[in-house]
C-alpha cells in the first residue's frame, strides 16, 4: 500500500479490501481520468469497466493523451448517496462512496482484448446490451481508445451514512436552535424507457424496463435466502411487510435502543424499509423479514451488515420484534436460521453483534446465544436523544458454533 492512496482526513472512512473497491466501481456509471498534459493537470469525464483486476477507461484516439504510451493517471469514481443537513452550514455535509485508483495506464492496442473490453462497457452500462447491438467495426475499433490501469493501488472511502432518526453530529450549542437536521437520502433511478422514434412496434428489452443501478455484489453472501424454521421465517425484506410491522412492532419500546425514529405510521415503516432495501442494493447490509409461521405476518425485521466475505466475517444486527413474541423463542430460532446460515452455507469465521451499552435485555439476549463480549466501543455513536452510547461488541466463532446451536437447540426442546 502506497502513501498515496491513504485519505489524510476520515481515515476512518478508508477502505482497501477490494470487495468495496469493486463493488463502487461496478455501480458508478462515470469516472474522471486525470493526467498531466503538456505540463499541465487535466481531468477528463469518461465511462469505466472492471474486468477483473484491470480498470478499463474509454475515449477517442482523437484525443493524444488517451493514445499515448504507459502514462501515470489518477483515476477517480463518486457515488452521491445523500445530502446530510446540519443546524450549522459549517457541519453540512455530504454521504458518498468513492474510489481512487493511481497507476501507470496503458493503451489497450490489442484488438481481441478491445472487444472485450467494449463489450463489458456496454454491459455494465445494461447487462445484455452487448449482446443485443452490432458489433463494432474495424474502422470503428480503431477510432475508440480504451486504456487499461491496474487496480494494485486503489482505496476507497466510505461516508458516515445516517438511517432514520439519527442525531446529526452539531455543536452541543447549536442543538436547540430552531433549525431542522437530519439526512437526505439520494439514489439514481431509471424512469421508464423512451423508444426512438423511427422504432416500429419493437418491445423494449427487459433489461431496460427492469433497469437499476447500485444492485450491489452478487455472491451469496449479499443476497437474502429465505430461511424456514418452526415458529419463524425470516424472508427478504419488502414493501409489502411494512402493514404487518407497523401493527405488529410499530411501538416506542419495541424501538427503544435503535437509532432510528420510532415507525408507527405507515410512512415511518415505509421509509425504514426503503432504507434497509437501499442498503441491501449498495451491498452493505442484507435486511429480512421475521414472520409469524403461523399466521404468515411479518412480526419483526433483522439484518445481515458489515459484511466482509474476504475476512470472512459479517454482524447480525439492526434487529426489531414485536412485544407479543419476546421470550417466545421466535429471537432464539431466528437466529439460529441466520448462524446456520453464516457459517454453514457462507463459510463464515466469525459472526459479530453490537449493542448499546445501556440495552440489558439485548445484551442478555446475545450472551443466551453463546456469544463472548469481547469489549466496548466507547463513544461509539450518538443516540436519538443526542447522548453518546458506548456499543458492547459481542462475537461468535466457527469452532463455537455446534456447541452452542446444540444447546440452543436442546432449550427448545428439538
Amino acid at each position: 500500500m502506497t502513501s498515496r492512496i491513504i485519505p489524510t482526513r476520515y481515515a476512518d472512512r478508508a477502505r482497501y479490501d477490494r470487495p468495496t473497491i469493486d463493488a463502487i466501481l461496478d455501480e458508478a456509471l462515470v469516472a474522471h481520468l486525470g493526467l498531466v498534459v503538456d505540463g499541465a493537470p487535466r481531468v477528463i469525464p469518461t465511462l469505466h469497466v472492471r474486468v477483473g483486476d484491470t480498470l478499463y477507461v474509454h475515449g477517442s484516439t482523437g484525443s493524444r493523451p488517451l493514445r499515448e504510451a504507459p502514462t501515470p493517471v489518477c483515476v477517480t469514481v463518486t457515488l452521491l448517496d445523500g445530502l446530510v443537513f446540519a443546524r450549522s452550514g459549517f457541519n453540512h455535509s455530504v454521504d458518498y462512496r468513492s474510489v481512487v485508483v493511481h497507476g501507470l495506464a496503458r493503451p489497450v492496442t490489442d484488438p481481441a482484448e478491445k472487444t472485450t473490453v467494449l463489450d463489458a462497457l456496454l454491459d455494465h452500462t445494461a447487462p445484455g446490451r452487448a449482446a443485443d447491438c452490432r458489433p463494432p467495426s474495424p474502422k470503428e475499433l480503431a477510432a475508440t481508445a480504451v486504456l487499461a490501469i491496474p487496480l494494485s493501488e486503489a482505496s476507497a472511502k466510505v461516508g458516515d451514512r445516517l438511517v432514520p432518526g439519527a442525531v446529526v453530529e452539531d455543536e452541543p450549542e447549536d442543538v436547540d436552535l430552531p433549525y431542522w437536521a437530519g439526512f437526505l437520502p439520494l439514489r439514481t433511478v431509471a424512469d421508464a424507457p423512451v423508444a426512438s422514434a423511427d422504432l416500429s412496434a419493437m418491445p423494449t428489452p427487459s433489461y431496460l424496463t427492469t433497469y437499476a443501478r447500485g444492485s450491489g455484489p452478487r455472491t451469496p453472501w449479499f443476497r437474502a435466502p429465505t430461511l424456514t424454521g418452526t415458529l419463524v421465517r425470516l424472508e427478504p425484506l419488502g414493501p409489502h411487510h411494512v402493514d404487518d410491522l407497523v401493527a405488529n412492532a410499530g411501538d416506542a419500546e419495541v424501538h427503544e435502543h435503535i437509532p432510528h425514529a420510532v415507525p408507527s405510521t405507515a410512512e415511518a415503516m415505509t421509509r425504514l424499509v426503503e432504507v434497509a432495501r437501499a442498503d441491501a442494493q449498495r451491498g452493505v447490509r442484507v435486511p429480512f423479514a421475521q414472520v409469524d409461521v403461523r399466521t404468515g405476518r411479518a412480526i419483526g425485521s433483522t439484518s445481515f451488515y458489515d459484511i466482509a466475505p474476504e475476512r470472512p466475517s459479517l454482524a447480525i444486527g439492526y434487529t426489531f420484534l414485536g412485544k407479543p413474541w419476546w421470550r417466545t423463542g421466535v429471537n432464539t430460532e431466528s437466529k439460529i436460521l441466520l448462524l446456520d446460515h453464516a457459517f454453514g452455507t457462507l463459510g463464515a469465521e466469525r459472526v459479530t453483534w453490537h449493542t448499546d451499552d445501556l440495552n440489558l435485555r439485548s445484551q442478555a439476549a446475545i450472551e443466551r446465544l453463546g456469544a463472548t463480549r469481547e469489549g466496548a466501543l466507547r463513544r461509539d455513536r450518538r443516540r436519538r436523544d443526542g447522548t453518546w452510547r458506548d456499543t458492547i461488541v459481542f462475537g461468535m466463532t466457527r469452532d463455537e458454533w455446534p456447541a452452542n446451536r446444540e444447546r440452543l437447540l436442546a432449550r427448545q426442546g428439538r
